[in-house]
C-alpha cells in the first residue's frame, strides 16, 4: 500500500478504532457486503490459525487500509481461511493505491496465493491468475419477483422442487423450516453430514482438520451486524432432513455448508431447503444470495447472475516465488488441463465419486 507506514498486528490486536475504521472503509467500498470480508472473520481464524496477520495503512496518520493475511514458512502467504473463505482481499479508503510489492516487503511475504478474489481487487491480479464464475441470487424485490424468475428460467426445477417438498410433507411428515437455529447439536448434525459428504464423493474431509471445524463453531457463535453464523434447517416429522450453515451481513448472505441426511435423498431435501432459505433471506432484509465458485446443477438453477472471482498468487522476486511455482504450478496447470476439457473432467468426478464410495463402505 503507497503512503505512509504500515503496520503488522495480530487480529486480536486490532483496537476498538481500528475495527470501527475497517467497518467504515468497507461501507464504502462499493461491493457487495459480503461477510468474509468483515474483521469478525478474521477474528475468528485467528482464534484458530497462529499466523493469521492484518497489515494496516496509514495514510495521514489515519488508518486507510487493512490487508488481512495468512503467514507461513519461508514468507508463504495465502488470504486468510484459504481453502473455505468465499471472498479475499483488502479493505482500502476509495482512491487509495495499492503497491504490491511494498505491501508483502511490509508483510514479510515472498508469496500471498488466494483462491477466491473479490472482483475489483485488480492490484492483486498477476499474470497466470484465473478467472471463475461465482453465482448468486438477486432478491432484493423480493422473493414472488425472484419465484416469478424461476418460472421463466428454471421452471422444470422449480415445478419439481416444490412436488419434493408436498411429497416428502405427505410421506415423512410436516414440514418445518428455521431459517436461524441455535441448536449446537443440529450444527454437530450437519458437520456429520458433510463429512460423509466429502468422504462418498472422494473429496478431502474438511472437518477432519480441527481448525475449520473450531471456525466454524466459533462464527455459529458470531453475532455481528457485518458477520454473523445462519444455521438453517429444514425438519420433517420434527426430524432434521436438511440444513446449511453460512455467514450474513446486513444484505448479504454467503451459502458455505450445505448438507442433507441421504436417508431423505429421494425427496430431494438440499433443494426445498435452498429455495425456504432463499425464501426467509429475501424476508430479513438480504439482497443478494453467493453461492460461492464452483459448477453444481443446483446452482444453474437458483442464480440470476454471475461474479467472477480469481485463483492465483502475487510475488515478489526471492526463493520463496521460486519455491512457489516449483510446488503449486505443475499441480494448478494439471488442474486446468482436466477442468478445460468436459469429457475428462467428467470422467475425473465419477473416478472420484466411485473411489468415495467404496471408502465410504
Amino acid at each position: 500500500m503507497s503512503g505512509d507506514r504500515i503496520e503488522v498486528l495480530h487480529p486480536a490486536e486490532l483496537t476498538a478504532e481500528a475495527l470501527g475504521a475497517w467497518r467504515e472503509l468497507r461501507a464504502t467500498a462499493g461491493s457487495p457486503d459480503n461477510p468474509f470480508m468483515a474483521p469478525e472473520f478474521t477474528r475468528a481464524v485467528g482464534l484458530v490459525r497462529p499466523g493469521t496477520r492484518v497489515a494496516v495503512q496509514y495514510q495521514g496518520g489515519e488508518q486507510a487500509g487493512f490487508f488481512p493475511f495468512e503467514r507461513g514458512l519461508w514468507g508463504r502467504g495465502r488470504a486468510v481461511g484459504m481453502g473455505v473463505s468465499d471472498c479475499q482481499g483488502a479493505i482500502l479508503r476509495p482512491g487509495l493505491e495499492l503497491d504490491p510489492q511494498r505491501l508483502l516487503r511490509a508483510c514479510s511475504l515472498s508469496v500471498w496465493e488466494f483462491d477466491n478474489l473479490e472482483t475489483g481487487q485488480n492490484a492483486f491480479i498477476a499474470p497466470g491468475a484465473e478467472g471463475f464464475a461465482a453465482p448468486v441470487i438477486d432478491v432484493a424485490d423480493g422473493y414472488p419477483h425472484y419465484e416469478g424468475l424461476l418460472r421463466e428460467r428454471s421452471r422444470k426445477f422449480l415445478k419439481s422442487t416444490l412436488a419434493q417438498a408436498r411429497r416428502m410433507d405427505r410421506q415423512v411428515g410436516p414440514l418445518r423450516f428455521v431459517f436461524d437455529e441455535r441448536d449446537p447439536a443440529v450444527l454437530e448434525t450437519l458437520m456429520a453430514w458433510k463429512s460423509a459428504q466429502y468422504r462418498r464423493t472422494g473429496r478431502r474431509d474438511r472437518f477432519a482438520q480441527k481448525w475449520i471445524a473450531h471456525l466454524v463453531r466459533t462464527l455459529a457463535d458470531t453475532e455481528a451486524p457485518d458477520c454473523s453464523g445462519v444455521l438453517s434447517v429444514l425438519y420433517a416429522a420434527d426430524l432434521p432432513v436438511a440444513a446449511h450453515f453460512g455467514l450474513r451481513s446486513r444484505t448479504v448472505l454467503s451459502c458455505w455448508f450445505p448438507a442433507y441426511d441421504v436417508c431423505f435423498a429421494k425427496f430431494s431435501p438440499g433443494l426445498v431447503l435452498h429455495l425456504r432459505m432463499v425464501e426467509a433471506a429475501a424476508a430479513a432484509g438480504i439482497g443478494l444470495i453467493d453461492l460461492g465458485r464452483g459448477e453444481a446443477g443446483y446452482k444453474d438453477s437458483l442464480k440470476t447472475r454471475e461474479l467472477t472471482v480469481h485463483e492465483g498468487a502475487l510475488t515478489r522476486p526471492g526463493a520463496g516465488a521460486a519455491l512457489h511455482r516449483l510446488s503449486r504450478e505443475p499441480v494448478r496447470a494439471a488442474h486446468r488441463f482436466v477442468t478445460d476439457r468436459p469429457r475428462l473432467a467428467s470422467f475425473a468426478a465419477r473416478t472420484l465419486k466411485t473411489v468415495g464410495s467404496m471408502r465410504y463402505r
